[in-house]
């Protein structure tokens, strides 16, 4: 029997890339996000590839939507056996902007969604008695904190705390938990951080703050979804069976640990 894995903020972007070779791992793969019109439309890409899959819309902030996604993931394929805690949003102010709706927003997503999609995972694993990998989106900003994006680091830096604790408390069960620490890539989330940075800096023209993180970049280009997608499908299968509560970066040489 085939695999299943959920893949949250699947619906572009990096999610859709992990959720892409997942499928070419040979795994059904269960498509989530808040857009149904973008999840929907991978779906049909993905169908018209021949892979596997369905798409459940859901919000990975509210619990009972994490718990519904493993429900609906168990219904149509029998089994779960990989969760992706993808789904993120970005945040760039300064420092003394920041206020309790940019706090609020951000960790419900970020972490709340973290915490809520590993529990409803680890609850199945432990039904079924199986072993289950739990994948979480971390980032560089999980390592290193960058200015004006004090908030979207300092929820990273939570996911990877999280990610610890539930490897360790949940090692016992035959559950593996660890993260991928992506670092910059030419998504549409770096094109909103890049754009909401042109607003705070006047020497700053579109595109300047994003040249800039790529030219640190000490292998020289963008991440692109491919780079996250093979580390996240090596942590997905049989051969990272030995790895937990790691956090692992894949920038491409930016930040070094």
């Amino acid at each position: 029997m085939a695999k299943v894995a959920v893949v949250t903020g699947s619906g572009n972007g990096l999610g859709k890339g992990i959720a892409h070779r997942l499928g070419k791992d040979g795994f059904n793969v269960v498509l989530n996000d808040i857009n149904q019109e973008a999840v929907n439309a991978t779906l049909e890409e993905f169908k018209n590839e021949g892979l596997k899959a369905i798409a459940v819309k859901g919000d990975v902030s509210k619990r009972e939507d994490q718990f519904n996604l493993v429900k609906q993931a168990v219904k149509e394929f029998g089994q779960l056996d990989v969760f992706v805690n993808n789904a993120g949003i970005d945040v760039v102010s300064p420092f003394m902007e920041i206020d309790a709706d940019q706090l609020n927003k951000a960790f419900s997503v970020n972490v709340h969604g973290v915490v809520f999609g590993t529990q409803a995972a680890a609850n199945q694993f432990i039904e079924q008695g199986t072993k289950g990998k739990v994948i979480n989106a971390c980032s560089i900003a999980g390592h290193e904190s960058f200015e004006m994006l004090g908030t979207y680091s300092a929820t990273k830096h939570a996911v990877k705390s999280f990610t610890h604790v539930a490897a360790k408390e949940l090692a016992s069960n035959n559950i593996r938990v660890n993260a991928y620490c992506p670092g910059v890539a030419g998504t549409a989330m770096w094109d909103r951080i890049d754009e909401e940075m042109v607003k705070y800096y006047d020497d700053l023209q579109p595109g300047d703050k994003y040249k800039e993180f790529v030219d640190g970049i000490s292998l020289g280009r963008s991440q692109e979804p491919e780079d996250v997608a093979n580390l996240v499908s090596f942590l997905a299968s049989d051969d990272a069976d030995y790895i937990t509560g790691q956090t692992i970066v894949t920038d491409g040489g930016i930040v070094f640990r």
